[in-house]
C-alpha cells in the first residue's frame, strides 16, 4: 500500500477522535453545561449533520479543485473547528463549532475514499479504504478514551485542545506526504451532479447506509449512561470499556474490508448486518452483568464499523457504473447518508431515552439494522438483473 495512504490515515484519527469523543463525555458535558443527557447527546446529532451538509455540497463546490488543496483546507477548517470548542464560552458556541468540524470531516471522508482508492488497484480498493477508515478505528482504541479521560481529569474543554493538537499534526503530514500530482478527475457538470440523486440503486445504497448506522447510534450514543445507571460500572471503568470496543472495532474494520474484497460489499454486508443486529439485540439483556456487558460490547465493536468499507467501496462500485461523471459527489452523498444515519440514530435513541428508558434503544437500533438488512438483500438481487449503464460522454 502507498505511503501516502498513511497521511489519509492520520487525518482519519485525528477526525474520528473529536467525532466519537463526545459518546464518552455526555454525562460530564451535560453536568457541565446545565443540559440533560438528550441534550448533550444531541451534540452527536450536530456534528452529523454538518458532515451530512458538508460532503455533498462542499464536495461539490470544490469539485475544480485540486485534490491536495482541498485535504490541507478542509483540515485546517477542522483544527479551526476544535479550537472554537476549546473556547466556547457556551452550548450554543459549542453547538457552531461542532457544525464547522463536521463540514471539514464531510468533505475529507468523500474525497479521501476516492483518493484511496486512485491509488491501489482496483482488487485492493475496499482494503485501501478500510486502511483509511483504521484512523477512525484507531481513535476509538486510543483517542476516545484518552480523550474522555482527559476530559473527566482536567474539564471537556482541554479534550478540543488536544484534538485541534491532534488535527494539525495530521495537516502537516498531508502537507508532507499526499502528492501533489493525484490524479483528478474531470469537473462534474452541475446536472451531472443532480442526476447522483436520480438515481434509484444510489438512493437505495444511500439508505442501506444511514439505516445501518442509525440503528448503531440509537445504542452507542448511549453506551456511556447504559454501562454507568445500567451495568454498574464508575465513569473511569467506562473510558476503559471503551478502549476495548475500539480494540474490536479495529480488528472489525479490517476484516470487514478483506471480506468485501473476497465476497463483494453485498456478501460482506449481509454478514455484518445480521450479526450487529444480533449483538444489539443480546445487550438488550447483558447489560445488566458487568460480565456480559463487556463481553457483548467487545462482539458489537468487530460488527459496528465492519460495514464501512463495503459500503463505501459499493457506492464507489455503482456511481463508475451510473454517475461516471460524478464520482466523488455520489461518494460524498453516502458520507453524508453515513451521518445522517448517526444524527436520526442519536436524536432518536434521545427520545427513546426521554420518553421510553436507556434500555429500550439497543433493541430499537437492531430493528432498524434488520431493515438496513432487507434493502441490502433486495440491492443484491437488482445486481443480477441487467440494466443500462450510463454514458461517460
Amino acid at each position: 500500500m502507498p505511503v501516502a495512504l498513511l497521511a489519509l490515515t492520520l487525518s482519519a484519527f485525528a477526525i474520528g477522535t473529536t467525532e466519537f469523543v463526545i459518546v464518552g463525555l455526555i454525562p460530564t458535558m451535560a453536568a457541565d453545561l446545565g443540559v440533560s443527557v438528550p441534550s448533550a447527546g444531541l451534540l452527536v446529532s450536530l456534528y452529523a449533520l454538518g458532515v451530512a451538509i458538508g460532503a455533498p455540497v462542499l464536495t461539490a463546490l470544490t469539485s475544480r479543485w485540486q485534490r491536495k488543496t482541498v485535504l490541507l483546507s478542509v483540515m485546517t477548517l477542522f483544527v479551526l473547528g476544535n479550537l472554537l470548542a476549546w473556547q466556547a464560552p457556551g452550548y450554543n458556541a459549542l453547538v457552531i463549532a461542532r457544525l464547522l468540524t463536521g463540514l471539514a470531516h464531510g468533505v475529507f471522508f468523500s474525497i479521501g475514499s476516492t483518493v484511496a482508492t486512485g491509488l491501489v488497484s482496483k482488487d485492493k480498493e475496499a482494503s485501501a479504504i478500510a486502511i483509511m477508515f483504521t484512523g477512525l478505528t484507531v481513535a476509538l482504541v486510543t483517542g476516545v478514551p484518552l480523550g474522555t479521560y482527559i476530559g473527566q481529569l482536567f474539564g471537556w474543554q482541554t479534550t478540543f485542545l488536544v484534538v485541534s493538537g491532534l488535527g494539525l499534526v495530521a495537516l502537516i503530514g498531508s502537507a508532507l506526504l499526499i502528492p501533489a500530482n493525484l490524479k483528478q478527475p474531470p469537473a462534474a457538470k452541475l446536472s451531472d451532479q443532480l442526476k447522483v440523486l436520480t438515481q434509484p440503486r444510489l438512493l437505495l445504497v444511500y439508505a442501506i447506509t444511514a439505516l445501518g448506522y442509525g440503528g448503531t447510534f440509537i445504542a452507542f450514543t448511549y453506551l456511556a449512561p447504559i454501562l454507568e445507571q445500567v451495568s454498574g460500572f464508575s465513569a473511569s471503568l467506562t473510558g476503559a470499556i471503551l478502549l476495548v470496543y475500539g480494540v474490536s472495532v479495529a480488528i472489525g474494520n479490517i476484516w470487514g474490508g478483506k471480506l468485501a474484497d473476497r465476497k463483494g460489499p453485498v456478501g460482506a454486508l449481509t454478514l455484518i448486518f445480521t450479526g450487529l443486529a444480533a449483538v444489539l439485540l443480546a445487550l438488550s439483556l447483558t447489560a445488566y452483568s458487568q460480565v456480559g456487558a463487556v463481553l457483548t460490547v467487545l462482539v458489537w465493536g468487530a460488527f459496528a464499523f465492519g460495514n464501512v468499507p463495503g459500503l463505501q467501496v459499493y457506492v464507489v462500485q455503482l456511481a463508475q457504473k451510473y454517475s461516471p461523471n460524478a464520482v466523488d459527489v455520489a461518494s460524498g452523498l453516502n458520507i453524508a447518508a453515513f451521518n445522517v444515519g448517526i444524527a436520526l440514530g442519536a436524536w432518536g435513541g434521545g427520545l427513546v431515552v426521554e420518553h421510553s428508558g436507556l434500555m429500550d434503544t439497543p433493541w430499537i437500533g437492531a430493528l432498524v439494522v434488520l431493515l438496513a438488512l432487507a434493502l441490502t438483500r433486495l440491492s443484491g438481487r437488482l445486481d443480477q438483473r441487467p440494466e443500462p449503464v450510463a454514458c461517460a460522454a
